[in-house]
């Protein structure tokens, strides 16, 4: 996801500060589920490491 589309997005999105459990970081989350919806993997098989999904 480039620059320009994460700052269209993130304004959409709740404030990392809230009650309750803390999110996590909106742009890991997010690339993770656009790189699962692009390559068509279950979400089962999704890798940990995280440096595959901040793409």
């Amino acid at each position: 996801m480039s620059d320009e589309q994460w700052e269209r997005l993130e304004p959409l999105l709740p404030p990392l500060i809230g009650r309750g459990r803390p999110y996590l970081v909106h742009r890991a989350i997010v690339s993770g589920i656009v790189w699962v919806l692009r390559t068509g993997v279950p979400w089962r098989d999704v890798p940990d490491r995280g440096d595959l999904l901040c793409s």
